[in-house]
């Protein structure tokens, strides 16, 4: 006599299983799958659903933020040109007020040099917006390098030099 298949052993096994117990092991089975089902299909398209108003709403925020951005650039490119002596009195009276002692400015050739010796960041960050807004400069380098901070959440300060091209 030969040996019988795995399968044909497996349905004698379970001819042989009384009715009750066949009736748990289909409902275990039956168990098992709807949390397989679950776990693998169900779950993770809920938790997708669930994040998605949260997710829209964030991507909706930055697509505001880079109309509001393009408008801004927009805006600059239609702005009437500059002389360049207007220019650098705009950027000289930008670095007096916005970053006083803390910027000394240079012109060499083309470019202005600003060295920064310990900005504010918040100083640093509205002197570059009236730099590109009032003299139409344009950040060509920065190498900056952030201070040492004096105290917990103290805010950052910064060094170093930044290259601007002036509208020629």
């Amino acid at each position: 006599m030969s040996p019988r298949p795995p399968t044909a052993r497996a349905q004698a096994a379970w001819a042989a299983l009384p009715p009750r117990e066949r009736r748990l092991i289909t409902v275990a089975a039956a168990v098992v799958a709807l949390a397989l089902l679950w776990w693998l299909a169900l779950a993770p398209a809920l938790a997708t659903l669930r994040a998605a108003p949260a997710q829209r709403a964030q991507l909706q925020a930055q697509a505001q933020q880079m109309q509001q951005w393009q408008r801004e650039a927009d805006a600059l490119k239609n702005l009437p040109p500059l002389p360049r002596d207007a220019a650098l009195a705009a950027l000289e009276a930008a670095t007096r007020q916005r970053l006083g002692t803390a910027g000394q400015l240079s012109v060499v050739g083309d470019r202005v040099q600003v060295t920064l010796k310990d900005a504010g960041a918040q100083d640093l960050a509205d002197w570059l917006q009236d730099a590109r807004a009032n003299a139409r400069a344009v950040p060509l380098d920065a190498r900056l390098t952030r201070g040492s901070e004096r105290a917990p959440g103290a805010p950052a300060r910064w060094s170093g030099a930044v290259s601007l091209s002036l509208p020629s």
